[in-house]
């Protein structure tokens, strides 16, 4: 978008340094598709926190001395082998168990990054994931922009908000363990309510987070590269952050301390038309009360010291996550 990097990594360096706390992820398409830009940036660029999302198949390509200074790796996965394969190709479920496996003996923390379709059992797919042991935590989006209109209502009525009920709870009883289990879209919002909510879309988008294109532009969303409303400057002139990033529809929404709009790219461009947007933002709400019902268990959980109130601080910034799906 294009494909070669076109802008000196230095002028990238002294954008990047200005903020001393900053954190850099690399992002596709498939970012290891140019493993030596990667390395480039390492070598060159300081940040508090590194991080790449990738489908994990190419993760050899970059040597192991590099993914070391690596913190985080969020790997594309849909849970079961049979969901994963179906979509992303044959053996590619695999692959990524690999890719987990080496980069976890690395000291790479790894994250499962899900699409969920309507083929997904939320609880059992994701409890898979739990399972396996190989990732640290787990995340995943919705496929209600992605793709062609699908009954996404009755499916969330029927397989996915009773699934989140049920994650809810496992959520709850390993908590009463003691425990924290890293289930993002949970974990993420259970933050928020403790800790101060988000500005806007949970990931930053715009406002605390910025995506820089192989071209040197400046954007608010990485998926807006050609949209003209999402430019905010670029690596030569520098960029302007937006000021007011809660869209105007949610100003007033009881959930906007969580959600954030949710997707800034989705709010802007709403594919599915008025209606579907609205049916993705009633199961968004219907599962954001699924997961606050559980505040009062989790503030008697704190009170008698089974969990720490700062471990359940989450901050999605780090690790390139949206936590609302």
């Amino acid at each position: 978008v294009p494909y070669s990097v076109n802008y000196d990594v230095l002028s990238l360096k002294k954008m990047i340094e200005e903020d001393r706390d900053s954190t850099i992820i690399f992002y596709g398409g498939e970012p290891l598709l140019n493993p030596k830009f990667i390395m480039s940036v390492l070598d060159n660029i300081k940040a508090r926190r590194y991080g790449i999302q990738t489908n994990g198949t190419l993760y050899k390509l970059l040597p192991d001395e590099y993914w070391k200074r690596i913190n985080v790796v969020l790997l594309s996965i849909d849970g079961r082998e049979e969901i994963t394969n179906k979509h992303r190709g044959k053996g590619i479920y695999d692959a990524v168990l690999r890719a987990s496996k080496h980069l976890k003996s690395l000291g790479v923390e790894t994250i499962a990054r899900m699409a969920v379709t309507q083929d997904t059992d939320i609880y059992e797919d994701v409890m898979h994931l739990i399972n396996l042991k190989l990732f640290d935590k787990v995340h995943w989006q919705l496929d209600v922009i992605w793709s062609e209109e699908w009954d996404f209502k009755s499916w969330a009525y029927s397989s996915y908000l009773p699934g989140i009920r049920k994650l809810v709870q496992f959520f709850l009883s390993k908590l009463e363990e003691g425990e924290i289990i890293k289930i993002i879209p949970i974990l993420g919002v259970i933050s928020a309510y403790f800790f101060g909510g988000y500005k806007g879309s949970p990931c930053g988008a715009g406002y605390s987070s910025v995506t820089v294109t192989p071209d040197g532009r400046v954007l608010s969303c990485p998926i807006a590269v050609r949209e003209k409303w999402a430019e905010l400057g670029n690596v030569k002139n520098g960029f302007r952050i937006m000021e007011d990033p809660l869209p105007q529809d949610c100003k007033n929404c009881e959930f906007r301390d969580y959600c954030g709009g949710r997707c800034l790219y989705a709010q802007k461009e709403r594919y599915w038309g008025e209606e579907g947007f609205k049916v993705v933002d009633e199961v968004n709400k219907e599962y954001l009360r699924i997961v606050l019902s559980i505040i009062p268990k989790v503030k008697e959980l704190i009170a008698k010291s089974r969990i720490k109130l700062n471990d359940l601080y989450y901050n999605p910034i780090l690790d390139s996550t949206e936590v609302i799906p």
